[in-house]
């Protein structure tokens, strides 16, 4: 047991993040599971289901950490792969807007001229003489 105060917090830490990745790794797992179960079944609209699940998990495992991000795209690569070969037709993902769409999306906004005043005299300052 360590007897350092912040090497005791790093034992709490770290203990919470495992629980969490562990967590994190065992519904990623539990949904590909589901997914390879339901391409064995061939049951198109359990396909689909079980895919977006495998998906969601996929794409939360990589954000926690718990995988890396290319090996979740692989992964996500593989299921719409086997999905296809299964005869599952892939839902029409939205695509998000650029920004130059969103730019011209939004109206520009009438800024109201604002009166200037005048800038204030600085009063002269008399020479001396020493």
């Amino acid at each position: 047991m360590p007897i350092i105060k912040s090497a005791k917090k790093r034992v709490k830490v770290a203990a919470k993040a495992g629980a969490r990745n562990s967590r994190a790794r065992r519904n990623l797992r539990d949904a590909l599971k589901a997914f390879a179960k339901a391409v064995e079944g061939k049951k198109t609209d359990q396909i689909a289901k079980t895919q977006q699940a495998a998906i969601s998990a996929v794409d939360m495992a990589a954000k926690k950490a718990v995988i890396h991000k290319n090996k979740a795209a692989r992964y996500k690569s593989q299921l719409a792969a086997q999905a296809k070969a299964a005869g599952v037709k892939q839902a029409a993902s939205p695509k998000p807007k650029a920004k130059s769409q969103k730019a011209a999306a939004k109206k520009p906004v009438a800024k109201k001229p604002t009166a200037k005043k005048p800038a204030a005299k600085k009063p002269v300052s008399k020479k001396t003489s020493r």
